[in-house]
């Protein structure tokens, strides 16, 4: 099986490799420039931003050398640079100098802790806050006992200190672990367990992917003369606060009193540190001293490895990187012992030279070219808004099967469920899953209802079972709901896209909505649903052609990567535990089955294409082949994420620091994959963009026709009415886009998320809705109407006060709306109405087949 894999491998290797600028060992990441030099050369210092203002304070130097008898001098004064300004400012002086503490940069300002002078060391903390041009200073907690030299990271609203020296001349470093929680209202100090290895000054301490990381740092020992020596640590350890410590990979080296950062999602970048190698010389080198590290070192907490990822222009030690105007800065240090430095280092990203090539542009171009066409050619049978919408019932089972899968495989989903995988596990497979559990129920008792009342929208159903106010009801849900989600399904990937393949943002975003707008203007649905089949193929081929190539760049092929998944425990499929914060096994299986109530039942882009079959069966059978695809199609994907983590395991210096995990599929299938392969492939993901944009554009506009401009004038034409639809579908489109460019442009994204998130409350109620009218016989109208409410505030609170797991939320609305409104219904009068073909338990008395 291996020698096949590595057949195919080396054929596809063999082709023109994509010309996208795949990272390589020793490539720099950054580019580096100077800032104004710090007033006072010192290293020490408390540095952060607040407001917009870098701060500097605190800090020790040697105003004369120390090898010509200099004494340390210890820093009193705060330094401030505001942002586009040519001069340092002077705000004010720290109730005493101060040295070798730990800085946090907060929202309310920077946090100083701990530290000490030619005295003693210190446990005050206080924050420093720049305001109104001046700093103000407010005291904090103490800290429980004094300390210096220890590392300090924040991890959401959590301040954790790890390590340092109780004074001075402490013959023995400290074992501390302390935390301060700032969104309580009574702040204190609490302390942890400790970390399992050796106690240490000068740590690397940062906060990235929901944990804190201890690195590297140096441990006192007391020789048989009674002096103090360092023993140089490059072990490396994790806390996670619901799991507490574990080992982790150790550093290359040691980096001693290395500036670090959380950079992007998964990475801690180390910057230069001191690896003790000239310790026991600094007094024999002198300022001969070659300085520290200059190498950048990066930690991956997802594939537990690191790699070199560019050079330093200056080691420097014992200072702190911040963010400050969308930039790292490093503002002074020691660059050598017994010497510090003025300078302030600035790096940014250095500019990708990536091209998508001729091939992928050729690859992209045909493609997209050929979903156009389409358009083109299915336009001609478009006579009718039945042809608009329901491609005249004349779509077979397996393409409509196939178009619910695609429809269903976002963009989005198509790159979160191999990051998923790769970053964590197969405990959501399980969710996947139960799309196959609930395909009978969805066939045998929502189907008949979609096909045997002959209605274009879902919604028509609820008119008729309860009131044409519950109709209308569904109908404005679904449509806002894709009003704010077809924004969503367009910015994302094109962030992706852009990152990966250096193509504009913008460009990316408009491309794909022009595109798909005129392709579904020109076609309907019939185009719609065949772009989707050629979509859902492009996309599983050029997913198989990922592992194969993956298989083949991993020892031992699939051998190998089931191999490193097992050892980093990437295929745990099930948690078992009651705990309903979590994805345990049962929270996922009940929470899943009945989450895909809300698209298999209430979701007029899926339901329309039950309606596209010629009759009920093949409508059956179409839904069918989607739950059926779902199963393959899971186990690619998801093993695409573990073949990708044995790739990256194997290959670290291979990743792009600053990639979203959700980017880590695209950016492999660009770097990785064959020229002309990974366009095609690029183009299949704008394809799936598109495809997610076009069903909601078809089906909003399905709804809005339908349920409203039909609905209210029914002796509309025909002919006007798809003229209506094909107009509302270009103002769609360009509404897509608008929202997009705005999420490009501005902040608005959390404005977005809310909105959806609000919206999102609904889908639990409609699927609750459509349950008691299928379900029941006692429901009304209004009791309906009051159920969605209840249902509503009842999943708004569940989300905003509980912290039970999101799988848990669709279970709530649904539950909570079908039980109130069946009991609103019971104490609500209401006039009795003819139920004939409209529940379960009257359908026989309706017998059409449509």
């Amino acid at each position: 099986m291996n020698r096949v894999v590595a057949a195919i491998a080396c054929f596809l290797l063999s082709l023109p490799a994509a010309t996208g600028a795949a990272q390589k060992p020793g490539k720099e990441i950054f580019t580096w420039r100077t800032l104004l030099d710090l007033p006072q050369a010192m290293s020490g210092h408390f540095a952060g931003v607040s407001n917009g203002a870098l701060i500097v304070t605190g800090g020790a130097h040697f105003p004369v050398p120390l090898f010509e008898g200099g004494k340390k001098v210890w820093v009193d004064t705060v330094f401030v640079l505001r942002a586009g300004k040519d001069k340092w400012e002077t705000a004010l002086k720290l109730d005493r100098p101060l040295a070798y503490g730990a800085t946090i940069t907060t929202d309310d300002g920077i946090v100083c802790i701990g530290g000490g002078d030619s005295e003693g060391n210190y446990a005050e903390v206080f924050r420093l806050e720049w305001t109104d041009g001046r700093i103000h200073r407010t005291s904090l907690p103490d800290l429980p006992k004094p300390c210096a030299m220890c590392g300090a990271a924040m991890l959401e609203r959590t301040i954790y200190v790890a390590g340092g020296q109780e004074s001075p001349t402490a013959t023995a470093a400290m074992k501390d672990f302390w935390a301060l929680d700032l969104s309580k209202a009574e702040l204190k100090w609490e302390s942890l367990e400790p970390w399992p290895g050796a106690a240490r000054i000068l740590p690397v301490a940062a906060a990235q992917d929901g944990a804190f990381y201890l690195i590297s740092g140096a441990e006192l020992l007391v020789g048989e003369d009674g002096k103090v020596s360092r023993r140089y640590l490059k072990d490396a350890y994790r806390f996670r606060p619901k799991e507490g410590w574990e080992k982790i990979a150790d550093a290359p080296r040691p980096v001693v009193a290395a500036p670090s950062i959380a950079e992007g999602q998964s990475h801690i970048l180390v910057f230069g540190g001191d690896d003790g190698e000239n310790a026991d010389r600094v007094w024999e080198l002198k300022d001969k001293h070659p300085g520290f590290s200059r190498d950048i070192l990066a930690y991956h907490t997802i594939t537990n490895t690191w790699a070199k990822m560019g050079t330093l222009p200056a080691g420097l030690v014992i200072t702190t990187a911040v963010r400050w105007e969308d930039a790292i800065v490093i503002p002074g240090g020691e660059d050598r012992p017994g010497h510090r430095s003025a300078e302030v280092l600035q790096a940014r990203p250095s500019e990708s030279k990536a091209r998508f090539g001729f091939l992928n542009t050729s690859a992209l171009v045909v493609y997209l070219s050929g979903l156009l066409a389409m358009g083109v050619y299915f336009s001609r049978r478009e006579k009718s808004t039945a042809d608009f919408f329901l491609a005249g019932r004349r779509i077979p089972w397996w393409a409509a099967g196939i178009s619910i899968f695609g429809t269903q495989l976002s963009a989005i989903t198509f790159m979160a469920i191999p990051a998923k995988a790769y970053a964590t596990n197969w405990v959501y497979f399980v969710a996947n899953m139960c799309i196959v559990l609930i395909a009978p129920v969805v066939v045998f008792f929502y189907l008949p209802f979609f096909r045997r009342l002959n209605v274009t929208t879902a919604y028509e159903y609820l008119e008729k079972r309860f009131h044409v106010a519950v109709r209308l009801f569904g109908s404005t849900a679904f449509i806002l709901f894709q009003l704010g989600r077809m924004g969503v399904v367009l910015f994302l990937p094109a962030i992706a896209l852009s990152t990966v393949t250096g193509v504009n943002i913008y460009t990316c975003t408009l491309l794909m909505a022009v595109l798909c707008t005129l392709y579904t203007v020109l076609g309907g649905i019939e185009a719609v649903i065949w772009t989707d089949v050629l979509q859902v193929v492009v996309l599983l081929g050029g997913a198989l052609i990922s592992l194969f190539i993956i298989a083949g760049g991993v020892d031992g092929g699939f051998s190998g990567i089931v191999a490193v998944g097992r050892a980093g425990q990437k295929f745990r499929t099930f948690n078992l535990t009651w705990d309903v914060t979590v994805a345990a096994v049962w929270v996922v299986v009940i929470g899943n089955l009945l989450a895909n109530l809300v698209p298999y039942t209430t979701d007029q882009a899926v339901i329309q294409r039950y309606l596209t079959t010629p009759d009920e069966k093949q409508a059956a059978k179409a839904i069918w082949t989607n739950a059926v695809l779902t199963v393959p199609a899971s186990v690619i994907f998801f093993g695409l994420g573990s073949a990708l983590f044995a790739f990256y395991k194997a290959r670290p210096e291979l990743l792009n620091p600053a990639l979203q995990t959700d980017a880590i599929f695209p950016w492999f299938i660009f770097q990785q994959l064959p020229a002309g392969i990974s366009g095609l492939v690029i183009a299949g993901l704008f394809a799936a963009a598109m495809s997610t944009l076009d069903s909601s554009m078809n089906s909003v506009s399905a709804a809005m026709v339908t349920d409203f401009y039909r609905r209210f004038k029914p002796g509309a034409a025909d002919r006007t009415c798809l003229k209506v639809a094909r107009w509302l579908t270009v103002l769609l489109g360009a509404v897509a886009a608008g929202t997009a460019l705005l999420m490009a442009t501005y902040e608005i994204r959390s404005l977005w998320d809310l909105y959806l998130s609000l919206l999102g409350l609904l889908g639990g109620s409609l699927a609750g809705v459509f349950a008691l009218g299928i379900f029941t016989r006692r429901a009304h109208g209004l009791g309906a109407l009051v159920g969605a409410a209840v249902s509503a505030v009842v999943l708004f609170f569940v989300q905003r006060h509980t912290r039970v797991h999101l799988f848990l939320y669709a279970p709530v609305g649904i539950i909570s709306c079908f039980v109130t409104g069946y009991l609103a219904s019971l104490i609500i009068p209401a006039a009795p109405k003819r139920l004939k073909g409209l529940t379960i338990f009257t359908l026989s008395a309706r017998t059409s087949t449509q």
